[in-house]
């Protein structure tokens, strides 16, 4: 069974960064692309950040842009999601995703089973 592992969120003030990781369990995982999707309360899940499996194309929501950065380490088979300045309305649930083809799937093959980032003002 695929498992993807969330870690990191957190409680952080505006302008405050973090760092989410995913860790995934199987080793065909490193050839997928990775990403990471966001539900805030009472919204629809929405795409945050994407990056190939290779690592040499990232792809960004544009109210992140400038502010996340999305990497990985295939030898840890780990997607990483830096957040910086963060705001209020980046307050959500944060998914791990996987599959072979983002960001052009909007429901990707594989979740994650989500880490809360809450940012106070």
């Amino acid at each position: 069974q695929v498992q993807l592992v969330e870690s990191g969120g957190g409680l952080v003030q505006v302008g405050g960064s973090l760092r989410l990781s995913c860790a995934a369990s199987e080793a065909r995982l490193k050839i997928y692309d990775k990403g990471w999707f966001r539900q805030a309360p009472g919204k629809e899940r929405e795409f945050v950040a994407a990056i190939s499996w290779s690592g040499g194309s990232t792809y960004y929501a544009d109210s992140v842009k400038g502010r996340f950065t999305i990497s990985r380490d295939n030898a840890k088979n780990t997607v990483y999601l830096q957040m910086n300045s963060l705001k209020p309305e980046d307050t959500a649930v944060y998914f791990c995703v996987a599959d072979g083809d983002l960001p052009k799937n909007p429901v990707p093959a594989y979740w994650g089973q989500g880490t809360q980032v809450t940012v106070s003002s």
